[in-house]
């Protein structure tokens, strides 16, 4: 089934899929909810705030995808991190009576920084000396496409190898849930698993989506910035740029950030369509179809969410409730 947005008047859900979940935020709420071992969801909700509604300014355009962004990697972990530790807490201990220990926010923080290094290593510094080692110059133009080009290789790569896994496949499907449970809420309809399981995998504003956008504003930004020698000694020159390239990763975020808000608006825009059609595509590696308890689980993160939202003045936070299925979760 083909979206149908009901336009502005919607209150603006995102999401990502967790271990066995899926975490969904909004503008007043950070909700993550699970499928335990016990078969039964468990929901952890609390009031959200951005920075940006401390420092107006970084509402400002490009600004607004840069703190967006920063904000997604730490929610991000954190849900993971949560939605990992429960299904640690709710399985039964082996036979030998012992458990696997639950990541502490010191392991979280060193997660995520190994993750930080680990994707700047593979998406920026491999596909510049591998391209450097094609004996291109890093002054070049024809330098940066290939470079591009390698960077979207080795993307498509990643994601297509991932998904051989078992864990990643399940977490892929979730991710298809949390697309479908918001594609069913942006078309105004009660958040029923019937109606969420009509519509398609395939969102707009997909953080997949966001890293094709950032790929390819990369080439474009880095071809006409570092078109310039740097240094006279080529492997120092390269290494230079490769730290250089980093830190300007954070305007090319911001940039497509502004894309991927407009393309979320205005999907049906022919303009925009050239735009939307590659991460739209992406998607067949990072989403696969779920099943209908997992769009429960989608849909009672999302239904949690927007309690929240209709209930700004309560002060209560929802720290690992049981459900023992959606219709015990409460519609806003």
């Amino acid at each position: 089934m083909k979206p149908d947005p009901k336009g502005p008047s919607c209150i603006a859900v995102g999401g990502q899929a967790v271990m066995e979940g899926v975490m969904m935020r909004s503008a007043h709420s950070f909700a993550v909810a699970c499928r335990i071992p016990t078969g039964e969801i468990l929901i952890k909700e609390q009031k959200w705030q951005s920075v940006w509604d401390r420092m107006r300014f970084l509402r400002w355009p490009f600004f607004r995808g840069i703190v967006t962004l920063g904000e997604a990697l730490v929610n991000g972990f954190s849900a993971l991190t949560w939605s990992a530790n429960m299904q640690i807490r709710h399985t039964p201990a082996g036979p030998d009576g012992k458990k696997e220990e639950e990541l502490s926010g010191g392991g979280a923080a060193l997660a995520i920084t190994i993750s930080l290094l680990f994707a700047m290593g593979l998406f920026v510094a491999l596909p510049h000396f591998a391209t450097m080692l094609l004996g291109l110059d890093a002054s070049s133009l024809s330098f940066h496409l290939v470079d591009g080009v390698i960077k979207l290789v080795v993307l498509l790569a990643y994601m297509g190898a991932i998904g051989f896994l078992p864990d990643i496949k399940r977490v892929f499907a979730y991710h298809g849930a949390e697309h479908k449970s918001i594609f069913a809420h942006e078309a105004g309809l009660p958040l029923t698993v019937d109606n969420a399981r009509k519509f398609t995998r395939f969102h707009p504003r997909c953080g997949t989506s966001f890293l094709f956008l950032v790929l390819a504003i990369s080439i474009i930004v880095f071809s006409l910035t570092l078109q310039f020698r740097i240094l006279p000694w080529g492997w120092a020159d390269n290494l230079l740029k490769v730290f250089i390239k980093i830190p300007m990763m954070l305007p090319v975020a911001g940039i497509a950030y502004e894309l991927i808000r407009l393309s979320g608006k205005y999907h049906n825009n022919p303009l925009l369509r050239p735009v939307i059609w590659p991460g739209l595509w992406l998607q067949r590696l990072t989403t696969r179809e779920p099943d209908d308890a997992m769009l429960e689980v989608a849909l009672a993160s999302l239904r949690r969410t927007l309690w929240r939202e209709a209930h700004l003045d309560d002060p209560s936070t929802t720290e690992g409730v049981l459900f023992k299925d959606l219709s015990e979760v409460p519609e806003a």
